[in-house]
């Protein structure tokens, strides 16, 4: 965990930080969401429903479902709430294990350990392209024996189709009978012009995405080793089992009126969403 950190350059796992309200970024990676927002106004509203999908499904898997073992790839940053937090506020005695490879992750990964007393958390170093080195580590905190939970949230659209089918389709092949997919992915399909705009500000920063439709984020589910996908199947994140999002921190007026365009966001009530908004796909599966 003692990789180097470069701060010369916008990073995907801090401007999605930006984008939650989070604090574990830098002025570079702040100017990239800035560019994001000026090409689309509302696109923090793509995240900030992402997240809200990822608490709405680990709630309904462990309340409804009786889903005790999460593992997430691809964890991302630790902001509010966590799957463990939101496990484990469900269910105290739940097990995650979160993986993920990049060294601004690594560096913050101690505060996805602090689950609860009854539960489990762990944390592997791995990337998701290396899915013997995940299972094989995962396996220490997670019974194999029992359905796991395996979330592959907004990551998917960073990894080409020759490498994404495979890693999906190896990673649920080890999952028991009765595990989930939670997986959602970034689209061009629902409002192209917008869209394209924001991933122009980000490709002129290196970061690259691949955009999927909704019958390729079909497929990814479908050839993933048996697993049928839940009602409503692909839907934008929004139209997920829909429920009010959390309201936002409380903030003075005239603080709020004195805040830039992206201090705001974080205050910003997501609850106002409508489908002109959303560029994200969602979707949860069950493998047979």
């Amino acid at each position: 965990m003692s990789q180097a950190i470069d701060t010369s350059r916008a990073h995907p796992a801090r401007v999605y930080d930006v984008f939650l309200g989070g604090r574990d970024n830098y002025p570079v990676d702040r100017e990239a969401a800035a560019a994001a927002l000026a090409a689309n106004p509302r696109g923090y509203l793509d995240v900030r429903h992402n997240r809200d999908f990822l608490r709405r499904a680990v709630t309904r898997l462990v309340a409804e479902d009786g889903i005790r073992q999460f593992l997430d790839v691809g964890t991302g940053l630790p902001t509010a709430e966590n799957v463990h937090q939101i496990a484990q506020g469900v269910v105290p005695e739940a097990r995650v294990v979160y993986v993920d490879h990049d060294p601004v992750v690594l560096a913050h990964a101690r505060h996805l350990l602090a689950g609860s007393p009854e539960g489990r958390t762990d944390f592997v170093d791995a990337d998701l392209l290396e899915p013997a080195r995940i299972l094989e580590r995962a396996a220490k905190t997670l019974d194999f024996a029992q359905p796991i939970a395996l979330c592959l949230v907004a990551v998917l659209h960073f990894v080409e189709d020759e490498q994404a089918y495979p890693v999906v389709r190896e990673l649920v092949e080890a999952l028991p009978s009765g595990s989930r997919l939670v997986l959602t992915h970034l689209t061009d399909e629902l409002h192209p012009e917008p869209t394209r705009a924001v991933q122009r500000t980000y490709t002129e920063r290196g970061f690259t995405f691949v955009f999927r439709s909704r019958e390729e984020v079909e497929r990814l589910v479908g050839e993933a080793a048996g697993v049928v996908l839940d009602p409503p199947g692909v839907v934008p994140v929004h139209r997920w089992h829909p429920g009010p999002a959390p309201a936002p921190p409380a903030v003075d007026p005239a603080d709020f009126a004195a805040l830039d365009d992206i201090e705001k966001i974080r205050y910003r009530d997501i609850n106002d969403v409508t489908d002109d908004d959303i560029n994200v796909y969602g979707a949860t599966g069950t493998k047979g």
